[in-house]
């Protein structure tokens, strides 16, 4: 059974990371299962830091990235946005070529506060980053879901 509060497609998440850091640095939405989703980024100039392995930051924008999404999709978007409360990573070991992939998956799914957390996987399928995303639930949509504020 999903958890997810509508049916969402590869494309309707594509169309909310148009514009972003997301599709900047290259960050591909690649799969949504019963209750989680699965992204990708490239290990490459964009994503590198000096010594030429990927930047903590990048992997920590992947984890954030996948677990914002997911947060908002599990609930109802006219009476409720999700945004980031707290985000922490532990960087366990480097990627010097990729891509990467990271799956979050929820901890706790609650009124006020989600919990989500992400794996980041290198392409021999190592483990490379944890991380954890706290998302606050606000009442009202002061965010819209895949919509940008004017301005």
């Amino acid at each position: 059974m999903s958890i997810w509060f509508q049916q969402y497609t590869l494309e309707d998440l594509r169309e909310v990371r148009e514009d972003t850091l997301a599709n900047h640095i290259g960050i591909r939405i690649t799969e949504i299962g019963p209750d989680y989703v699965r992204g990708t980024m490239p290990v490459d100039e964009r994503t590198h830091q000096p010594l030429g392995v990927l930047h903590g930051g990048a992997s920590v924008v992947l984890a954030e990235t996948l677990g914002s999404l997911a947060a908002n999709m599990v609930v109802d978007p006219a009476k409720n946005s999700c945004v980031g409360a707290e985000v922490n990573a532990n960087h366990l070991r480097p990627a010097r070529h990729g891509p990467v992939t990271g799956t979050a998956r929820p901890a706790h799914i609650g009124r006020s506060l989600q919990v989500w957390q992400i794996e980041i996987v290198d392409a021999e399928g190592k483990l490379i980053c944890i991380s954890r995303l706290t998302m606050a639930v606000l009442d009202r949509p002061h965010l819209q879901f895949g919509r940008r504020p004017a301005g």
